[in-house]
């Protein structure tokens, strides 16, 4: 994947959106905006020209599942990868993301090299 593509994190956990945005940028990918909640990605990614998210699961009032929803439902946005974020390894999760399209899940606690590797694994998709 280009590495200036633009990026959107989103997390309604501050210290998690520093924590991705560092490890992104270990990773060569400078051109990184974020959003606290599902509505507010919603709106950058219909204003904006983002060519991957990532995105935490539990957030509210939209969760990351509701969001990831409404970008495969949005002709303009329906292809973009999208990387789900959860501390939950639950397999009712992983099915639901999955159904939803999810491109990508990743588990926390995770390091640059996990997060490199989904990253390639979308890329490889897009």
């Amino acid at each position: 994947m280009d590495r200036n593509t633009n990026v959107l994190i989103v997390d309604d956990y501050r210290t998690m959106l520093r924590i991705i945005r560092n490890l992104l940028k270990q990773l060569d990918f400078n051109n990184v905006d974020e959003a606290t909640d599902g509505q507010e990605a919603l709106a950058k990614l219909r204003a904006g020209n983002f060519g991957l998210v990532i995105s935490d699961w539990n957030m509210a009032p939209m969760t990351g599942l509701d969001l990831l929803k409404e970008v495969r439902a949005d002709a303009r946005l329906k292809s973009m990868p999208f990387i789900m974020i959860t501390a939950e390894s639950k397999t009712e999760n992983v099915v639901a993301a999955k159904q939803a399209g999810v491109s990508n899940y990743i588990v926390k606690p995770f390091n640059a090299e996990t997060l490199k590797e989904k990253i390639e694994k979308v890329a490889v998709h897009a």
